[in-house]
């Protein structure tokens, strides 16, 4: 056991006959060490993006609700009337009509209905 732990703190591993075999795998260890570091660094980044898109959406969010509720009140027409006043237009006080135009072909002449009855 003495030797062991001595030949492993002098790497007598690496440089003994078969040390192919160990540095082989010692490549290995540290390749698959750098491609779990690699690995941990994309997931970090993209959290950091999901991140800063989500914040991005909530401020998006909140303008949109800032903005429609400022179009609200723009549309309403006490507003428009305000505005309107500021260049002499008054609102109607005469209520709009609704005009009602029939087509030619629904117009019949007295001398089609005329043949009807015939």
């Amino acid at each position: 056991m003495k030797n062991g732990i001595y030949g492993l703190l002098k790497a007598k591993f690496l440089i003994s006959d078969d040390a192919l075999k160990n540095w082989k795998f010692i490549v290995f260890l540290v390749i698959l060490g750098m491609m779990a570091i690699a690995n941990n660094h994309q997931y970090d980044a993209k959290n950091y993006r999901i991140t800063e898109l989500t914040n991005q959406v909530k401020e998006l969010r909140s303008e949109f609700v800032d903005r429609r509720s400022e179009l609200m009140k723009l549309k309403m027409e006490s507003t428009v009337a305000k505005k309107m006043e500021e260049r002499n237009i008054f609102p109607s006080e005469v209520p709009p009509v609704k005009i009602v135009v029939e087509s030619r072909e629904n117009k019949k002449s007295f001398w089609d209905k005329l043949k009807i009855w015939q």
